[in-house]
C-alpha cells in the first residue's frame, strides 16, 4: 500500500512545535516578531529625552513631574517574519524505502506549520531542472491546507543545480531560508550559501539521506545507473569497496558541515528511517524549534 504523505503521527506533532528565530528582522508587515525598528506597537521598549518634532502624544508626563525633564516612549515595532523553504525536485529524492521526497515533504510542512502558526510569511518552492517556479508568500493558519496540497501534488524527475534555481527566486529583506535536500550535485554549494549569506539569509541546511545511502546492502558484481543522468558504472561491490563508500560519505557530510560554519548555517543530517522525532531533536539542540513534550 501506498505511503500517506500526511498521517496522524505527522498532524500529532504539529501542536507541539514553535519556532526560535535568531534573525533580527527589519522589513515585513506587521506579525509575530520583534524588530529591532521602534514602532507604534503595545509592548513597550524604552525611553529617551524628548526632541523637537517628536509626537507629543508618546511623552511620559509621569517621567515628567519625577524629573521635571521630558521623556517620550518607545515601543517595539512586531515585523512579520520570512521564511522560504526549498524543497530539491531531482529524481535522486525519490528513493528509499522510507522515501526521502516524502520525509522532505514533511520535514518542509512541519516548518511551515510552525512559521504560519507564528503569523509569519512562507514562500514554498520545489526547486526544478528548468522550470522552477517561486512560491507565492502565504500567511495565516488557513494557508497551511493549501501548503500541504502543493506538497502532495509534487513530482520529482531529472537533476538540479541548486544554486541557480534559488537564484530564479527574488528575496527581498532578512528572513530564513531553508533548504531540503540530499545535496548530490556536481557543482560546488558555496556559491548558493554564499549567495543566500548576502541576501541576509539565516540559513538551515537539511541533509536527507535514506538508509540504503547510508549503509548500502549490495554485493557482487553489478551494473548500476544513476538515477537522474541515466549514466551507468559498473561496479564489484566488496568490503574494501564498502569501507570506501563510507568514508567518502562521511567526507561529504564532513564537508557540509564546515561549510554551513563558515556562512554560519545551521547544518541538520538526518537518515530518513529516523522519522520526524530526529529532525525535531537536531531542531532543539540548534535553538530552531522548541518541542514541549
Amino acid at each position: 500500500m501506498e505511503e500517506k504523505l500526511f498521517d496522524g503521527a505527522f498532524y500529532a506533532k504539529l501542536s507541539k512545535l514553535r519556532m526560535s528565530n535568531r534573525v533580527k528582522l527589519t522589513m515585513g508587515l506587521s506579525g509575530g516578531r520583534k524588530s529591532t525598528q521602534k514602532g507604534n506597537s503595545v509592548e513597550f521598549s524604552d525611553f529617551r529625552e524628548y526632541m523637537l518634532g517628536d509626537d507629543i502624544r508618546k511623552i511620559d508626563w509621569n517621567a515628567y513631574g519625577r524629573m521635571n525633564r521630558l521623556f517620550v516612549k518607545l515601543f517595539q515595532e512586531e515585523k512579520e517574519g520570512n521564511y522560504r523553504i526549498y524543497i530539491d525536485g531531482s529524481k535522486s529524492m525519490d528513493y528509499g524505502s522510507s522515501n526521502k521526497s516524502i520525509f522532505a515533504r514533511r520535514i518542509a510542512g512541519m516548518f511551515a506549520y510552525v512559521a504560519l502558526y507564528n503569523l509569519d510569511r512562507v514562500y514554498l518552492t520545489q526547486l526544478r531542472e528548468r522550470n522552477t517556479v517561486p512560491g507565492k508568500g502565504k500567511t495565516g493558519r488557513q494557508a497551511f491546507s493549501k501548503l500541504l496540497v502543493e506538497m502532495e501534488n509534487m513530482t520529482f524527475e531529472g537533476n538540479t543545480n541548486l544554486h541557480e534555481s534559488i537564484r530564479k527566486c527574488p528575496i527581498s529583506g532578512r528572513g530564513v531560508s531553508i533548504i531540503i535536500s540530499d545535496f548530490f550535485q556536481e557543482e560546488d554549494l558555496e556559491p548558493m550559501l554564499r549567495y543566500l549569506a548576502y541576501q541576509k539569509q539565516e540559513i538551515i541546511l537539511v541533509h536527507v539521506l535514506a538508509n540504503e545511502e547510508v549503509t548500502p546492502d549490495l554485493e557482487g558484481h553489478l551494473n548500476l545507473i544513476d538515477m537522474e543522468t541515466q549514466r551507468d558504472f559498473r561496479v564489484s561491490m566488496s568490503n574494501q569497496v564498502l569501507k570506501v563508500y563510507d568514508k567518502t560519505l562521511k567526507k561529504f557530510r564532513g564537508n557540509m558541515e564546515k561549510l554551513a560554519r563558515k556562512y554560519r548555517a545551521h547544518y541538520l543530517y538526518v537518515n530518513t528511517k529516523d522519522g520526524l522525532d530526529k529532525i525535531i531533536e537536531l531542531s532543539k539542540k540548534s535553538q530552531i524549534m522548541d518541542y514541549k513534550s
